[in-house]
């Protein structure tokens, strides 16, 4: 059965969704979007999602309900009833003359696809993910460094680097030579039983899942900090880690070509890999 997605108010099969020509997300990529992961039809930390969404988009002008949004997301996950589902929320600053006018755009275009999602196997999370080191660099002092913009042309290029070496992931640095994080995912890595990860400052993402990891660290008693991280610093680590909203917690066992600890998941990347999905179980059963 064709997906059914949300378009500005109205839920409609994929193939009669339309987006106007002169829609800025469209033409100059002014937009943000959440990616989104539902376990049975629950949305796992929904709010925490809208709540970044938000922040950025006071930042670019662009204005939306929350509830609404919240209530858009549901609807679609719910009219497509797949038991694990990738939720793509857009929402751009909307339609405008041809001529950048942000004054011009009178109201924000908002999409949710809500498609099937295939999670690695278990097999893979044994492996764990290798990355190579991308050749873009990240600009700490760009604000849309620090905003899921809609316009992803540097993670998409560095995805395909990653692609065409045959790995699974490319790993950011920002001006000043620091590691930030990989075109998708938030960097972790533990070096002598305390857990790290790159300061917010270097500039990241700030991850939903990177703060549930934080939450699940201090519940199991294990010590974090967030520092400057430089290459070798994730090399020479017993462990690491990436995570975002849809892998969850993915061992990181090689990066440039050279192995990360044993070249399997550490005894601290287990223990949160097992927490994270006991605390998805709960949420999500409890929704």
């Amino acid at each position: 059965m064709e997906e059914i997605v949300y378009l500005n108010g109205l839920l409609m099969p994929l193939s009669q969704a339309k987006v106007s020509i002169l829609d800025y997300g469209f033409l100059f990529g002014y937009g943000l979007y959440e990616t989104i992961r539902a376990y049975n039809c629950k949305v796992f930390r929904l709010n925490d999602h809208l709540a970044r969404m938000r922040y950025s988009a006071e930042r670019l002008g662009i204005t939306f309900q929350v509830q609404a949004l919240r209530q858009a997301v549901l609807e679609t996950v719910k009219a497509n009833g797949y038991n694990d589902t990738r939720i793509r929320l857009t929402v751009s600053i909307g339609e405008g003359t041809m001529t950048p006018d942000l004054r011009s755009c009178k109201e924000p275009t908002v999409l949710v696809l809500a498609g099937l999602y295939h999670p690695y196997s278990a097999g893979k999370y044994q492996q764990g993910f290798r990355v190579i080191v991308s050749s873009i660099r990240r600009n700490s002092q760009s604000p849309i460094t620090y905003m899921k913009s809609a316009n992803t042309m540097e993670h998409m290029l560095a995805r395909q680097e990653a692609k065409d070496a045959g790995v699974d992931e490319a790993l950011f640095l920002n001006e000043k030579g620091y590691v930030t994080e990989s075109a998708g995912c938030n960097v972790f890595l533990v070096s002598k039983g305390v857990l790290k990860t790159p300061r917010f400052e270097a500039g990241i993402l700030p991850g939903v899942t990177r703060v549930v990891t934080f939450e699940l660290a201090a519940a199991l008693g294990i010590k974090f900090r967030e520092v400057n991280v430089r290459l070798s610093d994730l090399l020479a680590a017993d462990e690491a880690f990436l995570t975002n909203s849809m892998i969850e917690v993915m061992p990181l066992t090689g990066a440039a070509g050279k192995q990360i600890g044993d070249g399997g998941p550490g005894e601290i990347t287990r223990k949160l890999m097992d927490a994270y999905k006991a605390l998805v179980k709960k949420e999500t059963s409890e929704n």
